[in-house]
């Protein structure tokens, strides 16, 4: 039996038989299927599967509120207490209750950031958040990690944060119109196989193909030469890692110097170009930013800054960076850089010409728009309306009581008592693990919703065995996709698994808030509401959507788009006057009034070259002379599914693999295979070593999403690379993370290696 499904790496069938998922089978409508859905079956009936619910012992015997390196000293380290399902709702209950009388809502943080899994209704955090408001509220979480510097610098500068979260100039438009598409940071082929909450047909590569058909050159500006599209067959300058915006200074300098810029355009549509001139000659602090310059910093020889340059200036050109770029230290500054070399070209609102933020980052990012949106789960106010920047959830707990400053307001991180977190794993995606991990021990209780032994799930006191998708049935729409996919259940859940849903809906009837939680409404009520509000809501002349029973049957409907070609910011281009941005200018703020006002010295009001706090021209790469790049693996998503046959493809040795350049093996008597430690003062974790001339010297990929797996003295032997990154956030204004400004060193492995048990269950024991 086929039955039609849909996940974050594209729609499948569930291969089922006897009630059981055997396989799966790519959608007929996918040109381009991403093989992460190989993994599915091992990942269901994965050993690491939680099989009931679970109870900490010591957090069971002892009682709760013990206090900092009492009770939550045992996290991670002590054996769970199986026990029944009454009994962990009663004691989730019981402990929500005690918080919120005790020390009240702000004391609860609900976590649920990351991707989670697909679907509409059974989004884990949408599902989290409305309990916790029903409840009352609670501590949210604002912006996110994979562009959440953007998302709160960009508005200021361009009136909106369209720029990183799409629709983008279409490839179709690029195509047709560019001759020349420039990629800083890259454009990985595998990041356009995933899109948060699905994408039916994976249509990049063939997009890339039609760019070198079309005779459209790219360049791939990264350290990291695999960063590429091979498919269209990139030029690679490699670069030191963080110093993209010197890069781009150095090209702004050139089109000036050598009146490349286009006057006009700068004129019309932007605000406050000659103050960044000025830095830019060198005129108000002596330094000219010119190719020479940027030369010495980003390690790019000058005549071949100044040659890009003027191959830019010369034809219809797009510029783009990768969202890894603002993950580092003031990482405002290299999107800043860019909108200021792209007005500076003034091909901005132009078919094929301009910039946008992520055209590798995630699939979908850069076609034209829905002619309307797919349906959406209803959004509950949280009542205490607080919430912390995403990635600064460390020094929440560190530092109950601490200020902060985050985009021109300041604040105090509350002392949370208790984090409720589903959906997510942020011992996969937090920055400083062993930080966290620290930080992870201060509060009271830790309840956690998870299908696998995550590290997450290891490190918390109540652990409750969540559903797969495959285990109910939901609606998968995303709103950069044009189609809306039936999720349909495929097979029973396995073990004692239950929905998040039918979790916070047992939790909800034991604290008198079930009627406002449910609106009296199961799964399929749910899912039928949702459907049918969506398309009450319609306003089209186009052909509207089919009804409920028959989309579920037909497992997937199309939505139309606007039109083929999209070109960003074209309106604004045609109509400035009428076409305002909504920037205080109405324009593009080169140079910002209001960010001047904040008087924060981590991020300039223009764009600006600040030496990163590790970087490789800094005095610390005397002591660890590698950058870390940790961008995402080719053979996971993020962290899911790990322990599965397709992420085993990556390994080496067992664990997590580590590029090196071979120059760089050969000095630190390196071999291929070899099992290697990456270190810093942050901490340390085991690789397995892989010789390519596709990363520069002095630089060490390691993917991340490898699941957390310490040994005594806190070595992660499995390899995950967060144990090595830097907690700071990007600046002031943004608070992002700054993940990608890491520096290591590297040694092969010479004690006995010890064996990865990450996918290993924790250990079990009865209660007395």
């Amino acid at each position: 039996m086929l039955v039609p499904h849909h996940s974050h790496f594209g729609a499948f069938y569930a291969e089922v038989q006897d009630g059981r998922l055997v396989g799966v089978k790519p959608h007929e409508r996918d040109p381009d299927p991403s093989r992460l859905i190989e993994a599915l079956p091992a990942a269901v009936y994965s050993p690491a599967r939680i099989a009931q619910p679970m109870v900490r012992e010591g957090w069971l015997a002892r009682g709760r509120g013990a206090g900092v390196g009492g009770l939550g000293a045992g996290r991670g380290r002590e054996p769970f207490v199986p026990v029944s399902w009454d009994r962990a709702l009663d004691l989730v209950a019981g402990e929500l209750a005690r918080v919120k009388r005790e020390h009240g809502h702000d004391a609860i943080m609900g976590g649920s950031q990351g991707w989670g899994s697909a679907g509409l209704f059974h989004d884990a955090r949408a599902q989290t958040r409305r309990f916790l408001s029903c409840f009352g509220g609670f501590v949210d979480q604002d912006s996110n990690y994979s562009f959440g510097a953007a998302l709160k610098f960009l508005p200021h500068v361009l009136g909106s944060a369209q720029s990183v979260t799409g629709p983008l100039t279409s490839w179709s438009s690029i195509a047709r119109h560019a001759r020349l598409l420039v990629l800083f940071g890259g454009a990985n082929p595998k990041n356009t196989q995933v899109a948060k909450g699905g994408r039916v047909e994976h249509t990049v590569d063939g997009w890339m193909r039609a760019l070198k058909r079309a005779g459209v050159e790219v360049v791939n500006v990264s350290p990291v030469h695999d960063d590429g599209p091979d498919a269209a067959s990139a030029q690679w300058l490699p670069i030191r890692p963080n110093t993209d915006t010197a890069l781009m200074l150095g090209l702004v300098h050139t089109l000036v110097s050598s009146k490349l810029h286009d006057e006009a355009f700068l004129a019309r549509y932007c605000a406050g170009f000659e103050r960044v001139r000025a830095y830019v000659m060198g005129e108000t602090d002596g330094e000219p930013k010119d190719a020479q310059w940027a030369a010495g910093i980003t390690g790019i020889a000058a005549d071949t800054i100044r040659s890009l340059a003027h191959r830019m200036a010369q034809t219809r050109t797009m510029v783009s960076a990768s969202w890894s770029l603002q993950r580092a230290d003031h990482g405002e500054q290299p999107y800043w850089a860019l909108i200021l070399l792209a007005s500076c070209l003034g091909q901005i609102g132009l078919p094929g010409g301009g910039f946008g933020f992520g055209y590798g980052s995630a699939a979908g990012i850069a076609e034209s728009p829905l002619a309307y949106g797919p349906p959406a789960m209803e959004v509950m106010s949280n009542p205490l309306n607080r919430a912390i920047p995403a990635a600064r959830i460390t020094d929440c707990l560190l530092n109950p009581g601490a200020a902060y400053e985050y985009n021109g307001k300041s604040a105090t991180f509350p002392e949370i008592r208790l984090v409720y977190w589903a959906g997510g794993n942020p011992f996969h995606h937090h920055q400083d693990t062993n930080r966290l991990r620290a930080a992870w021990q201060r509060p009271d209780t830790i309840i956690v919703h998870e299908p696998w032994w995550t590290a997450t799930a290891r490190h918390a006191d109540i652990v409750l065995p969540a559903t797969t998708t495959l285990e109910r049935n939901d609606i998968g729409a995303a709103h950069r996709d044009c189609f809306v996919v039936s999720m349909q259940q495929a097979i029973a859940p396995v073990g004692q698994a239950r929905s998040d849903y039918g979790i916070f809906s047992d939790l909800a009837q034991r604290l008198g808030c079930a009627e406002a939680y449910t609106a009296g409404r199961d799964e399929s009520a749910w899912l039928r509401h949702i459907y049918d509000r969506w398309c009450e809501r319609l306003r089209t002349n186009e052909t509207p959507p089919p009804d409920f029973d028959t989309f579920w049957s037909a497992g997937l409907i199309e939505l139309p788009r606007r039109g083929e070609d999209y070109v960003f910011l074209s309106e604004f281009r045609a109509d400035p006057a009428n076409r305002k941005l909504a920037t205080p200018s109405g324009k593009i703020e080169l140079y910002s009034e209001r960010i001047a006002g904040f008087g924060y010295a981590d991020c300039p009001p223009h764009a600006t070259w600040l030496e990163p706090i590790e970087w490789l021209g800094s005095a610390q790469s005397k002591t660890y002379p590698f950058h870390l790049v940790s961008g995402q693996p080719r053979y996971r998503l993020h962290s899911q599914m790990d322990g599965g046959p397709v992420s085993a493809l990556g390994k080496v040795a067992g664990r997590e693999a580590v590029a090196i350049n071979p120059a760089d093996a050969v000095r630190r008597g390196i071999k291929e295979g070899d099992v290697v430690r990456v270190f810093n003062a942050r901490g340390s974790c085991l690789g397995g070593a892989t010789l390519t001339e596709s990363v520069t010297p002095g630089v060490l990929r390691l993917s991340c999403g490898a699941w957390y797996d310490p040994d005594d003295q806190a070595v992660c032997v499995h390899g995950n690379a967060n144990v090595l990154t830097y907690d700071r956030g990007t600046s002031r204004l943004g608070q992002g993370p700054s993940s990608a400004t890491t520096l290591v060193d590297i040694e092969r492995w010479t004690a006995p290696v010890p064996p990865v048990r990450a996918f290993v269950p924790p250990r079990m024991v009865e209660q007395v």
